[in-house]
């Protein structure tokens, strides 16, 4: 840490906020993770992405590589004990430490609703939505404690922060990892380690899509979500480098709902024609 842990960078160097960090962002390929991959390598970091699709990380290699950016991709699942001891050796082996993490790989596809389910498929979204959380930042905490700190990033969902009609399973992990931040960045504090999560939603990705099949999305988002558009990768990215970077060196343990407001609007409402809870217009 720097003597003045208070200073940040001056106003002429707000575009590299990242300047000469390491930066690990695993689900790096597309949606979010991508943006927040993009943003972080354009900031001066050395990216180094874990995704599990082969064409999805050569794409944002390409994209970095493009704008002249430093990044590498490992084709590595986290959702396992071998993939993740894959990506550390990997990333360790090359720099020893890492600055920067970000647990963004997190997925909602629940088989069946809850009343129906089992648990294997608890399982899988236990290993999608919170074993990695855990796997990946006990793999790299302890080199971040060497390096003299760092800051954790954990992307969720606002569905861990609300309630969620939907799935109680996926928002109970969620909520787990947004507990999970609060409750490390307490315990790791003193060691120089900032941690935050973002909770997201209502923003555009391949696995959530609002604009496919859905012609006049444009004309609902006014009633959809107080700040009356639909959000963008960037729009997390953007919060992502802020807490990544020294410009929040005071801000630990919270979990900023990144929503458009949706969060602080209510969010879900039962709609006695559809038969079920929505969060969309359309479906009321």
């Amino acid at each position: 840490m720097s003597a003045d842990p208070s200073a940040v960078p001056p106003i002429e160097d707000w575009n590299r906020l990242l300047d000469g960090k390491v930066a690990v962002v695993t689900g790096g390929g597309a949606g979010i993770g991508a943006g927040i991959v993009e943003l972080f390598a354009a900031h001066g970091a050395t990216v180094e992405v874990a995704e599990i699709d082969p064409d999805r990380a050569a794409a944002v290699a390409q994209a970095v590589t493009d704008a002249g950016g430093r990044v590498r991709t490992h084709v590595v699942d986290v959702r396992t004990e071998e993939g993740v001891a894959s990506l550390a050796e990997a990333v360790l082996d090359e720099h020893g430490g890492i600055d920067v993490l970000v647990n963004n790989v997190g997925d909602y596809r629940p088989q069946v609703r809850f009343h129906e389910s089992d648990p294997d498929s608890w399982e899988e979204m236990y290993r999608v939505n919170l074993w990695h959380v855990y796997a990946v930042t006990r793999a790299f905490i302890n080199p971040m404690i060497e390096r003299g700190g760092g800051s954790i990033v954990n992307v969720h969902s606002v569905e861990g922060m609300r309630g969620f009609p939907g799935e109680p399973v996926y928002a109970s992990m969620k909520a787990a990892a947004a507990h999970f931040t609060t409750s490390l960045a307490v315990g790791y504090g003193r060691h120089g380690i900032r941690a935050n999560g973002i909770g997201v939603d209502l923003t555009q990705t391949p696995q959530v899509d609002y604009i496919r099949g859905n012609e006049d999305h444009e004309a609902l988002w006014e009633a959809w979500a107080p700040v009356g558009r639909l959000g963008w990768p960037a729009d997390q990215a953007r919060v992502a480098l802020f807490l990544a970077s020294d410009m929040s060196s005071y801000v630990t343990g919270h979990n900023i709902p990144v929503d458009g407001g949706t969060k602080a609007g209510g969010g879900w409402f039962y709609s006695p024609a559809a038969g079920r809870f929505v969060n969309r217009p359309k479906g009321l």
